[in-house]
């Protein structure tokens, strides 16, 4: 592990000297890949540094019990070898997960898809509100909130909802969110006052460049239709919705948010390369069925992973086991204890992985 470290931090050195350089400088484009990696060493070298600065720091104290006289000195050296070990034990821990292969889609955008499961009207009312919290995440974290396009119920609930969260580290964040959130409630639409289940289906997908997934112009069969609204209400009576049907697979995706055809078009295929490249991961992460729980981003949106009890304002994390007695603060989009707890749980896994590997 050192040695790595040792190479890390001599390449994060040599970052940093390239990104002074009037090369660098002349170029946008490989100057903004110079600073994505600088960036992306700099929290392992800082957590590096801070380690040899603590083992400076214990051997002194060291020295201090070995080498004193003074009773009272040797208690303080001793209380103080005793903290240090603790912190560098931290630290350790710290850098094995920071070393930890990346997943090459963590800096990424993400494009978001809700839907309404089983339930009925109650499960449009709940999609609208997991949209909202997603939104207002967002918004604490400074990401930018792009709804794409929306289906709506006649009760103002949401069947379908697609949105683009824009920001650094997305995908990191929130993916792990993927799969069935379960809802137990009284409906507003429920006389009797009897608890319902419903369930809503989220999916967390990496956003996909253009060059990362090419899509041949004649595996794609484009529609254009009259937007509509609720009901079939004519919101444009000018045929600037999409629809792009990817023929290889299937695929189908709507697009009726804007009043140009030429920008649905454009959002369209914004979606539909993110889910060819998410069905490409699917399948190599089926090949490797033995890590697939460790995988990121597999895509497996048919376990429930969430239960949200707004009786006991409790929501209950299925895969990790845990529970937070504060529902109303998590649909205001405070998200980070779960998300937390969630990126710490994988993390360990894939530690675990990686000690087994090596033993």
């Amino acid at each position: 592990m050192l040695e790595k470290l040792d190479q890390i931090e001599a390449r994060y050195e040599e970052l940093t000297e390239q990104l002074s350089s009037p090369e660098a400088l002349s170029d946008p484009v490989s100057y903004g890949k110079l600073v994505k990696q600088h960036r992306q060493l700099g929290e392992i070298v800082e957590k590096y540094r801070t380690w040899k600065s603590l083992k400076r720091e214990l051997e002194g104290a060291r020295e201090m019990l070995a080498e004193g006289d003074d009773d009272e000195l040797r208690e303080l050296a001793r209380s103080e070898i005793h903290s240090l070990e603790e912190r560098i034990r931290s630290c350790e821990n710290e850098l094995r997960v920071l070393l930890l292969p990346r997943d090459p889609n963590d800096e990424k955008n993400v494009i978001l898809e809700v839907r309404a499961g089983t339930g009925g009207d109650e499960a449009t009312l709940f999609a609208a509100e997991i949209l909202r919290m997603y939104q207002r995440y967002a918004e604490r974290q400074g990401w930018r909130f792009e709804l794409l396009d929306v289906s709506e119920s006649d009760i103002g609930g949401i069947k379908e909802a697609i949105a683009v969260i824009e920001g650094e580290g997305v995908y990191s964040r929130l993916k792990h969110e993927s799969g069935v959130h379960r809802v137990q409630r009284v409906p507003q639409t429920e006389s009797a006052g009897r608890i319902h289940t419903s369930a809503v289906t989220v999916a967390v997908l990496p956003e996909a460049e253009e060059v990362e997934v090419k899509i041949d112009p004649k595996d794609i069969r484009i529609d254009t239709f009259c937007s509509s609204g609720p009901g079939g209400q004519s919101v444009n009576t000018t045929y600037s919705a999409v629809r792009i049907t990817h023929l290889p697979t299937g695929i189908v995706v709507s697009i009726q948010d804007e009043k140009s055809q030429i920008k649905n078009r454009e959002k369209a295929l914004r979606i539909l390369r993110a889910r060819l490249q998410e069905m490409e991961e699917r399948k190599r992460h089926e090949e490797l069925a033995s890590e697939r729980r460790s995988m990121v981003g597999s895509g497996d949106r048919s376990e429930k992973i969430r239960t949200y009890n707004f009786k006991e304002n409790r929501v209950t994390d299925h895969r990790i086991g845990l529970t937070l007695h504060q529902l109303d603060l998590v649909m205001d989009g405070e998200l980070d204890e779960l998300i937390q707890a969630l990126i710490t749980h994988y993390q360990t896994e894939k530690l675990k992985a990686e000690a087994a590997i090596a033993g």
